[in-house]
C-alpha cells in the first residue's frame, strides 16, 4: 500500500476519516553534504516536513516526515549544517511527493487548468487550478532531434487577426517548435539555425516558400496533391464561371435522384471524416453506417465512379463551348498525371502536419481566452 515511501520508515498510519495520515522519519545513514560531497551521519537537530502522497482507497493520504539536520565533518565547507532530502521521494520546496507529483503532470497535460482541478477533486488529489498550471509549465519539454524532412503549416491564435506556425518531425509526427506568427523571417530564422533539413512538407503559402528558398536553398520543398487539385478547382470555377452563357443554353440535364445524392453526400462525409484522421470503426460509428459500407465509400475517389446523369451533365457542358471542351481534357490528363505517384509526389507528405493541427484546435478550445502564447506552446509541444 505504501511501497512508494519505502525509502522512509512508517512509525504510525491512523485513520483520519477522508485522510490516512503517515507518521515516518529517514533512514539513519549518511547522506552527501551537497557542496563539498563528503558524507556525514552526525545529527544537529530535527524538523518536520508535511507532504501529499497519492490516494489510498479513495482517500487522501498526508505524510508527515522527520527530517535531520546534519553536521558537515569539512571545516572549510561553506555549509556547516544541511537539512536531509530523499531523493526520488521529496524534492526541495514541494509539498508533495514525488510520485502524486508526476500523476498530477500527467493530467495537466491533458485538461490544462480549470478542468484537471475539478477532476482532482473526483480523484482525491486536489489542486487549484492555478497550482494545475504551474505543474503544467514545470513539466519538461522532450528532447527532439531536428530531422531530415519537417513539416510546416500555420494556424490560428485568433482567427483573421494572429497565427503562429508548427513545425513536426513528417517522418515520426513528433513536434519540434511552435513560432510565433507566420512571417517569413520567422521562418527563416528558425530554418537558418537548424541546419541539415533536406526537405520540407508545406501549403501553397508563398510566405513559407520564400523563407525556405533563403534559408535552405538546397531543401526539397513538398506539396501534397490536395493543394494543387484545390488551386486548380478554384481557377476552374472562375473559368466556367466567365463562359457561362455558352453553357447555360445546353439541354439541362434530368434531375439526380435521391438515391445518387444521398450515396454523394455520404461518400464527402466518410471523406471529409478521412483527411481528419479518423478511422475506418469509428467513421461508421459517427454515421451510423456498417463498417463495409464506410471502406467502400473510402475507396471511391472523386474522378471516377461518375453517375449517368452526372456523365450526361459533363457531356451537355463540353459540347456547348469548345473551351469548355478543352478545359475538360486538360483536367482529365492532370488527373491521370496525379494517379502516377512517382511522377509528381515524394513518399512525405503533410497529413501529420495536419493531424498536429486538428489537436492543436482542441487545445486551444481548452484554453480558449485564458492561456498566453508561451503555455499555448509547451502544451503542444509536450503532445
Amino acid at each position: 500500500m505504501f511501497s512508494g515511501l519505502s525509502a522512509l520508515v512508517i512509525e504510525d498510519v491512523a485513520d483520519g476519516g477522508e485522510t490516512v495520515q503517515v507518521s515516518a522519519r529517514t533512514r539513519h545513514v549518511p547522506v552527501p553534504c551537497p557542496l563539498c560531497g563528503v558524507l556525514t551521519g552526525r545529527a544537529h537537530g530535527y524538523h518536520g516536513r508535511t507532504v501529499r502522497d497519492v490516494p489510498v482507497d479513495g482517500r487522501q493520504v498526508v505524510v508527515r516526515v522527520r527530517i535531520r539536520r546534519l553536521v558537515c565533518p569539512v571545516r572549510d565547507c561553506g555549509r556547516q549544517t544541511l537539512r536531509e532530502q530523499v531523493p526520488g521521494l521529496l524534492e526541495r520546496h514541494q509539498r508533495r511527493t514525488t510520485r502524486l507529483t508526476g500523476r498530477l503532470s500527467e493530467l495537466v497535460k491533458e485538461l490544462c487548468g480549470r478542468a484537471s482541478a475539478r477532476l482532482t477533486r473526483s480523484l482525491a488529489m486536489p489542486v487549484s487550478h492555478a497550482s494545475a498550471l504551474r505543474l503544467l509549465r514545470r513539466v519538461p519539454l522532450p528532447a527532439v532531434r531536428i530531422p531530415r524532412v519537417i513539416g510546416v503549416d500555420d494556424f490560428a491564435l485568433r482567427r483573421r487577426h494572429s497565427y503562429a506556425t508548427i513545425i513536426i518531425d513528417a517522418e515520426a509526427g513528433r513536434r519540434i517548435e511552435v513560432l510565433p506568427g507566420r512571417e517569413a523571417a520567422t521562418l527563416e530564422a528558425w530554418l537558418r539555425g537548424h541546419p541539415g533539413i533536406e526537405a520540407v512538407c508545406r501549403d501553397g503559402s508563398a510566405t513559407y516558400a520564400e523563407a525556405i528558398r533563403r534559408a535552405l536553398p538546397d531543401a526539397i520543398q513538398i506539396s501534397d496533391c490536395w493543394h494543387p487539385w484545390h488551386n486548380l478547382a478554384e481557377a476552374v470555377r472562375k473559368e466556367v464561371a466567365a463562359h457561362s452563357i455558352c453553357w447555360a443554353k445546353a439541354r439541362p440535364p434530368p434531375a439526380e435522384g435521391r438515391q445518387a445524392a444521398t450515396t454523394r453526400e455520404r461518400r464527402q462525409q466518410v471523406h471529409a471524416l478521412r483527411e481528419r484522421g479518423v478511422g475506418l470503426l469509428e467513421c461508421a460509428r459517427r454515421l451510423n453506417l456498417a463498417l463495409n459500407t464506410v471502406k467502400r465509400y473510402d475507396r471511391i475517389a472523386e474522378p471516377e465512379r461518375l453517375g449517368d446523369h452526372q456523365r450526361e451533365r459533363i457531356e451537355a457542358a463540353r459540347t456547348a463551348c469548345q473551351e469548355t471542351t478543352a478545359l475538360a481534357d486538360l483536367i482529365h490528363g492532370f488527373a491521370a498525371l496525379l494517379d502516377v505517384d512517382a511522377a509528381l509526389t515524394l513518399p512525405h507528405h503533410k497529413g501529420g502536419t495536419e493531424g498536429v493541427n486538428n489537436k492543436t484546435k482542441l487545445i486551444k478550445r481548452q484554453m480558449y481566452g485564458r492561456a498566453s502564447f508561451p503555455l499555448l506552446r509547451h502544451r503542444i509541444l509536450l503532445g
